[in-house]
């Protein structure tokens, strides 16, 4: 074939078009059945259009362009919505359904079509046929336009429409070949009447021909020949168009999978008048499809196998840390049962001390008043009551470092405070330890324990001293700092950023070793001889500083000193006066009629402060728990002040208070506790009008404070 299709005038204009604007490329890049396909159209004396390639695109012989009219030659290589779209309403199912395969016959269509000067109406007789490439794929639509009008004038020229109409249908036929697929016909009835491609059938079958008489429903495999016949008898029965698809004997008796398709041919009033079909060689696409399902299940029997070996080493790994969580609570377990008998054995260590001292004073004490040797009795009550403030000192060190110390917090100026504390920390120190004082201006105020930060500071500065045993320099320094991270040194709890107030207590003595710096922090860790340290001073001030908002680090080398630096933060309201408040000697006395109801459920304390009470003037009246304290207040018993333990049975001393004051608003309330969780933070346990006393405490500050909670304006 050549390289460019000939036959006429539009032949010759396709060969010689600048196809640049196209989407069609040109004749030089056409596929073969593109060629073959033009060559037949253009050859053709009877009106054809070639439409190819997605997007449809115009090829025509020159009996077509005298439909296309005004639209010829622009027409060529355009797509066929861009020339004609007023037509797609008509022609868009049309292309859907050729495209697919089928092929749609039109008879006597109407269409104004244009012509140089006018549009006119022309009756045309439309065929649409699929055309297939190489790969057996729909490529484009044949459409074979025959013109009507004469047909409805004089019957002079019938044998001319009737040779056109022949013309047509060879030309037809030659387009079918085209497609892989055999093409067949059959009689109303449904029976085939042989009218087939031979030699097509012969290649799809390997058979010679489908003869009138033969069965082909017997050639169906018989597992899809009921399926199949019911098929064909129900469209054969309705007129609709038939469907199917099943396996087909071939001549070596091998089945292939076959696509049949067929549309009846209706008469005027609608009766069928024959069937045109053709059946399609599928096996191919069978197999492929039989390949992917089989893939599929392959991977879905992979993927079942591959989840079932991810759920096995799942609850192996399961059962790992489950092994694995018992055996860090059994090691939890073990390090806090140590960490458990290093505390107790401490706390029982230093308890014992202090109460052989107790115990044996007061039963000494007893035996000397037995023999009548009261004067001598003095120097034991002197060694029971140190040995009691040592355990109160205790008690009170524990707390802090547990962080349920009870924080009387204030506000106070940090250099003012160092400043009063100066000529003790010069005592502590000794002649022969240099004491310096480095304290910035201007140092922010803090808010806190003043009580607890003065023993803070105390106890580094004996762990200085003792650090610095012949001589040496201590420095104290404040300062304001900004903090943005969790300062080195500092334990493995966090600090927020924020404002702080820097003390640092430094020395130049003999400083710690790493392991022993490793464990500075816990308690009754110590390096010093036994009896002369209980290991609690750093962990209190730990304790202290965390629960005050804080931290403390802690720096040291060995024979270049230690550096603590304790931080507090800012405290952001203005500093007002400090006024510092000294109990005196003996606490003031009651004035007339004033009362104080005592609710205390221990009958040695409750015994103890009625006893203050009453040698101060004060109508004391007693009551063991919340319930009997109620009873009074309910029955009028005039009170000035309402003194309670914390911790009572049944309803505590704070629910207490609240239901006290619902019925005696304003009653002012003083707390005593040894311990309360919920009371470690005073200003988040006090309301107004309230105030706390910490057990163990001096009848003198308890006399003190009871005065001060009753002049309360």
């Amino acid at each position: 074939m050549n390289a460019s299709p000939v036959g006429g005038k539009v032949a010759t204009l396709i060969a010689s078009m600048d196809w640049a604007d196209s989407p069609l490329p040109g004749p030089d890049a056409w596929p073969q059945s593109l060629r073959t396909a033009v060559d037949i159209v253009t050859h053709s004396p009877m009106p054809m259009l070639l439409l190819w390639g997605t997007q449809l695109c115009q090829l025509y012989n020159d009996a077509f362009a005298l439909l296309v009219g005004s639209n010829h030659p622009r027409a060529l290589g355009q797509p066929v919505d861009s020339i004609w779209p007023e037509l797609k309403p008509f022609t868009d199912p049309i292309y859907a359904a050729v495209l697919q395969g089928e092929v749609r016959t039109f008879n006597e269509k109407d269409f104004n079509l244009p012509r140089e000067d006018h549009w006119a109406k022309v009756w045309l007789d439309l065929t649409y046929s699929p055309i297939r490439d190489e790969n057996e794929r729909v490529a484009g639509i044949l459409v074979t336009a025959i013109e009507a009008n004469e047909r409805r004038e004089v019957s002079a020229v019938g044998k001319r429409a009737e040779q056109e109409l022949r013309d047509s249908e060879a030309h037809f036929r030659m387009a079918i070949e085209l497609s892989p697929a055999v093409h067949w016909t059959a009689e109303a009835n449904g029976r085939t009447d042989g009218e087939s491609q031979t030699e097509r059938w012969r290649q799809l079958t390997g058979m010679h021909s489908l003869r009138p008489d033969d069965d082909w429903a017997q050639l169906v495999h018989p597992d899809d020949h009921l399926p199949t016949l019911d098929a064909w008898q129900l469209a054969v029965s309705t007129g609709r168009p038939y469907d199917a698809e099943y396996r087909l004997r071939m001549a070596d008796g091998s089945y292939h999978w076959m696509h049949a398709r067929a549309l009846p041919w209706l008469d005027a009033e609608g009766v069928i008048r024959q069937w045109f079909g053709m059946t399609e060689d599928v096996q191919n696409r069978r197999q492929v499809e039989q390949a992917l399902r089989e893939l599929n299940e392959h991977l879905e029997t992979r993927v079942s196998e591959r989840t079932q070996a991810l759920a096995e080493v799942n609850l192996r790994l399961q059962n790992e840390m489950q092994e694995r969580e018992r055996a860090e609570e059994a090691l939890r377990h073990a390090q806090k049962m140590e960490a458990l008998g290093q505390l107790t054995g401490g706390i029982a260590h230093d308890f014992n001390n202090m109460l052989t001292g107790i115990i044996g004073s007061l039963d000494l004490m007893q035996r000397y008043i037995d023999a009548g040797r009261s004067s001598e009795i003095k120097r034991f009550s002197e060694a029971a009551v140190s040995s009691a403030h040592r355990a109160a000192g205790l008690t009170h060190r524990l707390l802090a470092f547990s962080r349920r110390q009870s924080l009387d917090r204030k506000r106070l100026a940090p250099n003012e405070l160092v400043h009063s504390l100066e000529e003790l920390f010069s005592r502590t120190l000794g002649e022969h330890l240099q004491l310096r004082l480095q304290l910035a201006p201007d140092v922010w105020p803090v808010n806190t324990d003043a009580s607890q930060l003065e023993n803070a500071l105390l106890n580094l500065i004996i762990n200085a001293r003792d650090a610095m045993p012949d001589s040496g320099v201590l420095t104290i320094e404040t300062a304001n700092c900004e903090l943005d991270a969790t300062p080195e040194g500092a334990t493995l709890e966090p600090v927020k950023p924020g404002a702080y107030v820097m003390f640092r207590v430094s020395d130049n003595g003999s400083g710690m070793s790493a392991p022993v710096l490793a464990k500075a922090f816990d308690p009754f860790f110590t390096t010093k001889p036994i009896g002369q340290g209980t290991g609690l001073g750093l962990s209190m001030i730990y304790g202290f500083a965390q629960q005050s908002g804080g931290q403390v680090t802690l720096q040291s080398r060995v024979g270049e000193g230690t550096c603590v630096r304790l931080y507090l933060p800012r405290h952001l309201e203005p500093l007002g006066d400090i006024t510092e408040q000294h109990a005196s000697a003996a606490p003031p006395m009651a004035q007339d009629g004033e009362s104080v109801l005592v609710v205390e459920d221990d009958p040695a304390v409750r015994m103890l402060v009625l006893d203050v009470l009453d040698e101060l003037g004060y109508a004391a009246h007693s009551a063991a728990e919340a319930t009997a304290a109620l009873a009074l207040i309910e029955a009028g018993l005039h009170i000035d002040l309402l003194v309670t333990d914390v911790g009572l049975p049944g309803l505590n001393g704070r629910q207490l208070a609240e239901i006290a004051r619902q019925q005696r608003p304003g009653l002012k309330v003083l707390f005593i506790t040894g311990y309360a969780e919920k009371a470690a933070e005073r200003y988040g346990f006090l309301a107004e009008g309230m105030d706390m006393i910490t057990k163990p405490f001096s009848l003198e500050r308890l006399g003190s404070k009871i005065r001060d909670m009753i002049n309360l304006s």
